[in-house]
């Protein structure tokens, strides 16, 4: 065949011959693209991603979800970031003006920013310290013809499960399979958006529930929705992962794993959009597990877990140092944010906005994660509001930084309650 009709460059015309990447591991080991791998990640490839990484990307979701890619039902895309497969996946199966989205109370706030202008109607669920509480999922669905004057009823969830942003709360297998089986029942799609699955700080100390058995994981960790969806023979789940935590947040490498039908109508919004991630960014993550496998990554993130969970273990000491009486908060269990009470303050945003600031600390005001028209309920005993919730991140402070941030943040409760 000679092609007459593409309209691809040639090659030889890029400045680039070939790509070095010094690792932090190894002795300072370096991975090497070679010159035909660096025409491949400079030149436009298929939309699904660069067929080495889509190989690897698949073999992962095989060894940790079960998946099985041979039958055809169940497919895989690279994405510019999960968000970027997010909002393709919100674009196809919602209707602006017409369908509701069930949505977790409180949730990530970036997606909010997407589906406020998308214009669907968004329903909050209850959570808890463990993320959505199941029997609130089930008062909605099993009451939405009485309590929603005949609104269309929603078909499909979306949830963060794992390290919820921004309340740090993780799902656990009981709960996911709980909530699977009521979705099973009013026939709800799940969007699982799991950003922070490796970051799961309940591995480290035995509190991971999973029906796997056996394999090469490096250590247990709760099934997935996707993993419960393959073990029934399902095609309800969407699952999103992102190596933004795990590799590099400005590579923009996302991946989502579901029903093939569905990842082949993302695959046409990306050929219409923007063709395919970047060529570059999935040519390094490729060389990667070409040199690390599934095993090699598995402990990289490992590492990173254990970076978070330290993080974690100091932050809490600090808040209990200096805010004790002053806040309520639980300590999460996975990710890198604390969902925290401030008590007796009513007017949060003021607070986060000003006070805050003027103390050189800053923190995100609860209301930044309510869906629209919703109210945040905490548990079911409590009664407070999302003005009385700030979310602090311990991703990058030093310890030094988290306590003089925590002692700022005591004398400004302090002041607050003195006047």
């Amino acid at each position: 065949m000679i092609s007459l009709g593409g309209g691809m460059p040639n090659v030889s015309t890029f400045p680039i011959a070939s790509i070095e990447l010094k690792l932090k591991k190894g002795g300072g080991s370096s991975l090497v693209l070679n010159e035909d791998e660096t025409r491949v990640a400079l030149q436009y490839s298929p939309s699904r991603g660069i067929p080495s990484l889509v190989s690897h990307l698949k073999a992962l979701q095989h060894d940790l979800h079960d998946v099985n890619f041979t039958d055809g039902s169940r497919d895989l895309i690279v994405t510019n970031g999960s968000q970027d497969g997010l909002a393709k996946a919100f674009e196809m199966l919602l209707e602006p003006g017409h369908d509701t989205l069930l949505i977790e109370n409180p949730t990530y706030s970036g997606s909010l920013a997407f589906l406020g202008p998308l214009g669907v109607t968004l329903k909050g669920v209850e959570t808890d310290a463990q993320g959505i509480v199941p029997s609130k999922l089930r008062n909605v669905l099993d009451n939405w013809e009485v309590q929603n004057g005949g609104r269309k009823k929603p078909r499909v969830i979306y949830t963060i499960p794992t390290g919820s942003n921004p309340t740090g709360g993780s799902l656990t297998f009981e709960r996911k399979s709980e909530i699977y089986d009521i979705c099973v029942e009013h026939d709800i799609l799940i969007l699982e958006d799991d950003p922070y699955y490796y970051l799961d700080f309940r591995a480290f100390e035995g509190e991971c529930q999973s029906e796997k058995e056996g394999g090469f994981l490096s250590r247990e960790r709760e099934c997935s929705f996707l993993n419960i969806d393959e073990m029934v023979g399902g095609a309800r789940v969407m699952r999103f992962d992102s190596f933004s935590k795990l590799l590099s947040s400005g590579i923009r490498v996302g991946f989502v794993t579901g029903p093939t039908e569905l990842i082949e109508r993302i695959e046409l919004h990306t050929q219409a959009t923007m063709l395919h991630a970047s060529g570059l960014s999935q040519a390094v993550v490729s060389k990667l597990f070409d040199e690390w496998g599934v095993n090699g990554f598995l402990a990289h993130v490992d590492d990173v877990a254990k970076f978070y969970m330290d993080r974690r273990d100091t932050f809490v000491k600090c808040i209990d140092k200096h805010l004790k009486g002053l806040v309520e908060f639980r300590s999460p269990t996975a990710g890198m944010f604390v969902w925290m009470k401030l008590i007796g303050v009513t007017d949060v945003e003021s607070l986060a906005m000003r006070g805050a600031i003027e103390k050189n600390v800053l923190v995100v005001p609860g209301s930044s994660f309510i869906p629209s028209n919703e109210t945040y309920h905490g548990d079911e005993s409590s009664s407070t509001t999302e003005n009385e919730f700030v979310r602090l991140s311990f991703s990058s402070a030093t310890p030094d930084d988290m306590d003089r941030a925590c002692r700022r943040l005591r004398e400004l409760l302090t002041e607050k309650r003195e006047n």
